[in-house]
């Protein structure tokens, strides 16, 4: 992988967390893809069986930020940590996943434990290969109570029953992301 100037990426972060808290703010997620070259990679795990991958900026497009941010748009997903390695061409950004909606406590939702995305910078202001993870246990236990609440909407609710069947979902067996990494030894 290449390296890259440090002022470039760190420009490069700062433009995808702006885009990303935009994002949030208005609940338009589809203006993200433009972060992607034509030909990117986006997976990230959907438990034990699955994996979500997206494969090119159209997928991405529709996929990603289309129909896995039905029912999300309004929630945020605020940087805690950024980490950029400039020798690899890569990114490594922690984020939270809050709500905009409270729970009987007046306490935003939000699904705790570790909540990140793994990038790889391509150059001109563009990403290359991203790999998502969050804690699937805490997601499922805030949509839950949310549905016990009478607050999880319903759009969020018919992609819960869908589940495998949402576009992009791939079997694990048909899919081994680490082979997706250009230096499995880095």
């Amino acid at each position: 992988m290449p390296a890259f100037p440090r002022d470039e990426m760190e420009e490069m972060v700062n433009r995808w967390v702006a885009a990303n808290d935009e994002a949030g703010r208005t609940g338009d997620w589809s203006k993200m893809s433009s972060f992607y070259t034509d030909d990117a990679l986006y997976t990230w795990n959907n438990g034990p069986k699955w994996e979500f991958v997206a494969k090119g900026r159209k997928q991405i497009h529709e996929w990603a930020f289309g129909s896995e941010m039905t029912g999300l748009e309004q929630w945020t997903y605020p940087y805690v940590r950024r980490l950029i390695d400039d020798q690899k061409g890569e990114f490594l950004g922690i984020w939270r996943q809050v709500a905009p909606l409270n729970d009987p406590e007046g306490t935003p939702y939000e699904i705790h434990g570790t909540g990140g995305s793994w990038y790889r910078y391509a150059g001109d202001f563009k990403w290359s290969w991203q790999r998502d993870f969050f804690d699937h246990a805490n997601a499922g236990a805030v949509f839950g109570a949310m549905m016990k609440n009478d607050q999880l909407s319903p759009e969020m609710q018919e992609r819960m029953q869908k589940g495998s069947r949402m576009p992009g979902w791939t079997k694990r067996a048909d899919f081994d992301w680490f082979s997706t990494l250009e230096d499995p030894d880095a």
